[in-house]
Order: C-alpha cells, then structure tokens, then sequence
C-alpha cells in the first residue's frame, strides 16, 4: 500500500501547498534543457527537411531523460533512508499536478470580475492563456479562464495522476516532460512545424486514455454537483471533436455542457485573428460565476480522479 500513500500524498500537498515560488521547479528544468537541446539541433541541422527526424530527439532525450533522473534519485535516496525516498517521490509526483495553481489563478480572475477591475482581469487572464486579451470584454474574459482550467483538468491533474498510478513518480515526470516539451515546441508554424512534431504527436497519444477518462468524470462530477449531466455527456459527442485537439475538446465540450454555455469562438494571437469551433449552446453570456462553478467542477474531478488512480495502484 506504500505507492497508494504516496500517491495520496502527492494530492494532498498539491492542494494544501501547490508550487512555491520560492522552489526551483522541476519544469523550469525541463524548459532548460528543452532550449539548449533546440539550439544544439539547430546548429548541427541546417536543412529545414532533415528537421522533422531530428525532432524524434526531444521525446527520447527530454522525456526518457526525466524518466531516468527520477528513478536514478529515488534509488539513491533510498539507501540513505526509504521514507525519505518515499517522502520525495510524494513531493515529485506532486510537482506534476497543478490542481491549487488552477484554482488560484482561476480565482485571481474572477475576483478582479466581481470588483469590477477589468484590466486587472485581463491581466491576470494574459497570464495563463496565449491570446490577445487587451480588449477583451467581461464574457470574453470568463470564457478564457473557463476554457484554461477545463482544458487543464486533462494535463494538469487526470494525466499526472493516472501516470503516477502506474508507474509512481519517474512516469509521472516522464509525463510531465512530454508536456512540457508539446507547450515549448509543439507548435504547428513555421519554426517548430517540422521540429516539434514528434513532441505534439507524443504528448496526444499520451493524453488520449487520459482525456476520455476526463470526460467521464466530468459526466459524474455534473451529476454529483447537480449541475446538467445529460447536456454535458451531449456536448462531448457532438462538440468535442470540432477541437483541433484530439483531447482538449473532451473537457471544454463537458464543461460547456454542464454550465449551460457556449465556449470556443474568435480569438487573437498578437493581432492575428484565429476562429475555433464554438461547444456547447449559448443559452446565456459567460460570467464570474462560470470560472467559480469550473473550479469546483474542477476539484470533484480530481477527487474522483485520485481514486481511480488509487484503484489502479491496487491492481497493479
């Protein structure tokens, strides 16, 4: 039962404690490494054609590296005391699960919401989403902070957890890496369209099972919440698969389901105009209330989550 504790553990630190600031966390290290193995490619690849092959390597040395590291240091650390080891495998596992720096921030934006300091609002939105948010107004504002904590349930708490499930914390951070990799160099322009498709690739197969799992919990945690379930599992099947995600969909279709509102729609990516599928039926306009009842949802989730990780432990 040690790996059920640890994992158990891990949850709870990442709840009560989430990531101080005040600690070097191990996805700034990955991000190191990401950028110096980017420009070691890059000055040994010149043609832009042999860069796709060359992209292989980031899986197999970021992702396989993480992996080793962490196997290789709970085992050392074992020797000098198990708990100990046990101790630091629960603090590891914990670094791949954002549960409280979701909620956090999801919050940060809607208290702004519901003060009325919109630019304050925007602000704090910038800092978790990738699009323009200079101009937007309060529903465009609310439906960034949802679409961000619903399309997170997925690689910030199911994935982690079912990753530490199986394979305790070198596979969670193993999952974390890949990860990390898809944020830093998945991209489909023009820089990293050839470079960084093997690491886009990787992290949506790893996240498939996952997702659907997402969608599932997500289905029960609308019921347990009294919230619509039916229209929820309904927005997974007809709406998911209009995301250019695979699995991002699966989350913000539920969420949108259950809430009674409409995600997705025109966005701006440093002035440039991008359209994504609209999920869900606009039945009202998106308000602070919206990013709070994601949160929960959010927190159930997770909840639900850990003990079918917990199961999964067990069995294995």
């Amino acid at each position: 039962m040690t790996e059920v504790w640890i994992l158990c553990a891990a949850y709870l630190i990442d709840r009560v404690v989430g990531d101080p600031r005040s600690l070097l966390h191990p996805v700034i290290i990955m991000g190191w490494w990401i950028t110096r193995l980017e420009r070691v490619i890059r000055s040994l690849v010149k043609e832009e054609s042999h860069l796709k092959l060359a992209g292989v390597l980031f899986p197999l040395v970021i992702v396989g590296g993480s992996y080793a590291v962490v196997w290789l240091l709970l085992w050392g650390v074992t020797f000098i005391h198990p708990v100990l080891a046990w101790i630091l495998g629960a603090w590891l596992i914990s670094t791949t699960i954002a549960t409280k720096g979701l909620a956090d921030a999801g919050m940060e934006i809607a208290r702004h919401l519901v003060a009325g300091d919109m630019e304050a609002a925007r602000r704090s939105l910038s800092m978790v989403v990738g699009r323009d948010t200079e101009r937007l107004d309060e529903p465009e504002v609310c439906r960034g902070a949802v679409e961000t904590v619903a399309e997170n349930i997925v690689d910030a708490i199911v994935s982690p957890l079912i990753f530490a499930a199986i394979g305790g914390a070198p596979l969670a951070m193993a999952y974390r890496a890949a990860n990390t990799l898809d944020s830093m160099v998945g991209y489909k322009n023009e820089k990293y369209r050839n470079l960084g498709w093997a690491s886009a690739r990787f992290d949506d197969v790893l996240n498939y099972i996952p997702a659907r799992l997402t969608a599932l919990l997500l289905v029960a945690a609308s019921w347990l919440q009294r919230l619509d379930w039916k229209q929820c599992w309904a927005m997974i099947r007809r709406d998911a698969h209009l995301h250019p995600s695979p699995n991002s969909g699966l989350p913000e279709a539920g969420v949108a389901g259950a809430l009674g509102v409409q995600l997705g729609g025109l966005n701006y990516y440093q002035g440039v105009a991008s359209n994504r599928a609209k999920m869900g039926d606009a039945k009202r306009p998106l308000q602070a209330s919206d990013i709070v009842a994601t949160i929960r949802l959010m927190y159930l989730v997770s909840l639900l989550c850990l003990l079918v990780s917990v199961m999964i432990s067990i069995l294995l």
